[in-house]
């Protein structure tokens, strides 16, 4: 009991005892787009607390910036709203038995084809850690079980921020692997993510919770994590690359199919020359087999942008950022409305990156 008291002195310290109890969040509103249905599962890391809404936010901006609709389900409901679902199963203060208990339920009702399954955390803070992997299996078993369909993302947890914390949550996160790997034996569709390596004491608000940065770093592990598995998130939809400050498509333009054409700022009309899919391997595909490529493999300043025959060079690969930015992997530079540009046929090239200057922001719809 020793343990456990010094463990919660810190917490205590910060007003986190409140946080480690079984709070009420908002019932969901079920905010359905017919997408890939995705269950965030979990604590109050999955809900968000110090930052409302958590991950989730970074992972929906990411998906939905990548051509990817989803849907996210369950019985609870919060975040900003930057966050465009806000349907969650995140249970502040929850141990793995208490999701165990009602984990048939929630899948009944909301039928996922995707979870994402953070949880262990209290089970270490209410030093209920003996045993907890062993829950842990028990959980996973009851959710293929019950969706032997879906695909079940299991997450080492993150750290905490002190060192004996911090020690119990590693040797729970060291029996993760053999679970996870014992379940894909049985022909089970469950998948590891080591969630803990991304994140530092550094990245935590108060010894427990992620910060708003921390939880991105989680919303980019899981959105990589989901990627890498075909069908979990769907298939990216060809979609509009809209300029922030222009309100006009990225297009190619003339409809030209030459290699060699240039982009350029056009009224949204949806032609087949304003469609662009981001795929796995970082390309801005368009017509189904051209790339956004910079043009003579430039890294410079005013490098035009244009298409070519696809061909996984790092002058094709791009980063669809979660701040509205798409920025070339051998370059690091913007893809940028010339001058400011707001008009029908402005060029767009690569341009070094500003302080969030509209004519370098992006929406994708």
């Amino acid at each position: 009991m020793r343990a456990r008291a010094k463990w919660l002195g810190p917490i205590a310290a910060l007003g986190l005892v409140v946080a480690m109890v079984t709070t009420p969040i908002g019932p969901a509103s079920a905010e359905s787009n017919g997408g890939i249905r995705v269950m965030p599962l979990g604590d109050s890391i999955t809900e968000g607390t110090q930052t409302p809404g958590g991950y989730r936010i970074g992972l929906w901006q990411r998906l939905a910036n990548t051509g990817y609709t989803t849907d996210f389900v369950g019985s609870q409901f919060n975040g900003p709203a930057s966050l465009g679902d806000h349907d969650h199963e995140g249970h502040p203060g929850w141990r793995i038995d208490q999701i165990d208990a009602n984990i048939v339920g929630w899948l009944n009702t909301y039928q996922p084809q995707t979870v994402l399954l953070h949880i262990g955390t209290n089970d270490v803070l209410q030093d209920n850690s003996s045993g907890a992997p062993d829950r842990l299996s028990a959980l996973i078993d009851r959710i293929t079980t019950t969706a032997p369909n879906a695909e079940v993302f299991v997450a080492q947890i993150i750290p905490l921020g002190w060192s004996e914390g911090d020690a119990a949550v590693n040797s729970y996160n060291a029996a993760i692997p053999g679970i996870v790997q014992s379940k894909v034996n049985a022909g089970k569709n469950v998948h590891l993510v080591d969630m803990h390596s991304a994140l530092t004491a550094a990245d935590l608000e108060d010894g427990v919770h992620p910060t708003a940065a921390g939880y991105d770093k989680m919303a980019a592990v899981w959105y990589n994590a989901l990627r890498s598995v075909p069908g979990s998130i769907g298939t990216p939809s060809g979609t509009e690359i809209v300029g922030a400050q222009s309100g006009r498509c990225l297009e190619v333009t003339g409809v030209g199919t030459a290699n060699g054409t240039d982009t350029q700022l056009w009224d949204c009309w949806g032609g087949s020359n304003q469609r662009w899919t981001y795929t796995a391997g970082k390309e801005l595909k368009v017509y189904g087999n051209k790339c956004l490529d910079a043009y003579g493999r430039g890294t410079s300043n005013g490098t035009r942008v244009v298409i070519w025959d696809c061909n996984g060079q790092a002058n094709q690969q791009w980063n669809v950022n979660a701040n509205g930015t798409i920025t070339g992997v051998q370059s690091g530079l913007c893809l940028d409305a010339s001058g400011f540009g707001t008009s029908n046929g402005t060029k767009v090239h690569l341009w070094t990156c500003g302080n969030g200057q509209a004519n370098q922001q992006w929406t994708r719809r």
